[in-house]
């Protein structure tokens, strides 16, 4: 089965359960995301990305991605990129959980969840409010600068 190539068909292709839970994440995401950000699939997710045409010099030739939303076999991932390099803002995303009552599932930027409530999702809208396209970019470029 071919990967969906836009939102709309990755959704439909979800159990209702699933479709309800990454409906309501992406919702929180778009309504927080800061201006310049573009929503794509990429690698059967729903990626926010900065534009090549904003910045074409990254690591791989490929968008760099900001945020994204994705569907595994056992649960459904939230990809929060300015935390992994942020420790203020994984800092705020662990008190932001902890103050909700929830527990946070997370690798270095994937935090991990089988339903949206299982999501500190103010905090989750906070944390994607926080960082500027020009303020994204201009981290990349300095961690690239340092290697």
């Amino acid at each position: 089965m071919p990967q969906p190539t836009t939102v709309t068909e990755f959704l439909a292709s979800l159990p209702a359960e699933r479709r309800e839970a990454i409906s309501r994440v992406r919702s929180v995401v778009r309504k927080h995301l800061p201006a310049g950000y573009k929503e794509v699939m990429c690698l059967g997710m729903i990626t926010y990305e900065v534009p090549l045409k904003v910045y074409p010099d990254t690591y791989n030739g490929n968008a760099l991605w900001y945020a994204g939303i994705g569907a595994q076999k056992n649960y459904m991932t939230l990809y929060l990129m300015n935390a992994y390099g942020d420790a203020g803002l994984l800092r705020k995303l662990q008190e932001g959980f902890k103050a909700a009552g929830k527990k946070l599932d997370m690798g270095k930027a994937c935090i991990r969840f089988k339903a949206a409530d299982d999501l500190a999702l103010e905090t989750v809208g906070e944390v994607v409010a926080s960082t500027s396209l020009e303020q994204f970019v201009a981290t990349a470029k300095a961690a690239r600068s340092r290697k």
